[in-house]
């Protein structure tokens, strides 16, 4: 899924407590939603959750750290070709000199050295449309792919022309890929994970509401214009929001 640890954590307080969010026009796919989401957590907390805390357990955080950098080094040229889509050239620059560094001197991306001096950035696709003033569109939740948008669903298969593991030939190594790449992500959220527990509020509304957030947020470079807040605790309003400018 497409949220962060930290998102959980800047949100939790403000939702817990929240009882069933009403069917919004954001989210007219709830029906469908819900049982998907009941579907993907099904499949979490019987395989994904299980073989996630096996690998933290049988991984030195060192070894996860390396793994960690592997994959955003590679991230890092989606990025860079998002960076450019959006004309935010100088950042496109630095995130293009961040996989240059860390592919050579930073040994296949393993060891992060760029980020000494080059900042890293997140862009892609569903974002670059946003920029240029494409709506969401209806929340959507994808089979074991979790929370998404008719944008970002579209995002995603823009950002498979230039990954480099979609791009990867060998499909025993190209799996290989895609599910570490799966199992590290999924690691990383559940030490964060267990603020929810107990929280009484209805998690399905919460995803979504979190991931609704921030991809406004990330649209909008962390600055989206206050009026995207001003519908009571619907994240997305009802109107796609207007283009940021470059």
């Amino acid at each position: 899924m497409k949220f962060t640890p930290i998102l959980i954590a800047l949100t939790v307080a403000s939702l817990t407590g929240c009882a069933t969010h009403p069917q919004t026009q954001t989210d007219p796919f709830e029906p469908f939603n819900r049982s998907m989401y009941g579907f993907n957590n099904a499949l979490d907390k019987a395989i994904l959750k299980p073989v996630a805390q096996g690998y933290n357990k049988a991984v030195p955080d060192t070894g996860k750290t390396l793994v960690s950098n592997f994959f955003s080094n590679l991230d890092d040229v989606i990025v860079t070709a998002n960076d450019l889509l959006q004309f935010k050239f100088k950042q496109a620059f630095s995130d293009g000199m961040r996989v240059l560094v860390n592919s050579t001197v930073g040994v296949g991306g393993l060891i992060d050295v760029a980020s000494m001096n080059l900042d890293k950035h997140n862009e892609d696709f569903g974002q670059t449309l946003g920029y240029w003033g494409v709506g969401s569109g209806p929340y959507l939740v994808l089979p074991f792919l979790g929370s998404s948008t008719i944008r970002d669903g579209l995002g995603d298969l823009g950002d498979s022309q230039v990954s480099v593991i979609s791009n990867t030939k060998n499909v025993p190594t190209r799996n290989a890929l895609y599910l570490t790449k799966g199992i590290k992500r999924r690691a990383q959220l559940l030490e964060s994970e267990s603020l929810l527990d107990g929280a009484v509020i209805d998690r399905y509304a919460f995803i979504r509401d979190a991931y609704l957030q921030r991809r406004e947020s990330l649209v909008y470079d962390g600055n989206p214009p206050e009026e995207l807040f001003d519908d009571a605790t619907d994240p997305a309003s009802t109107e796609a929001p207007e283009a940021a400018k470059p």
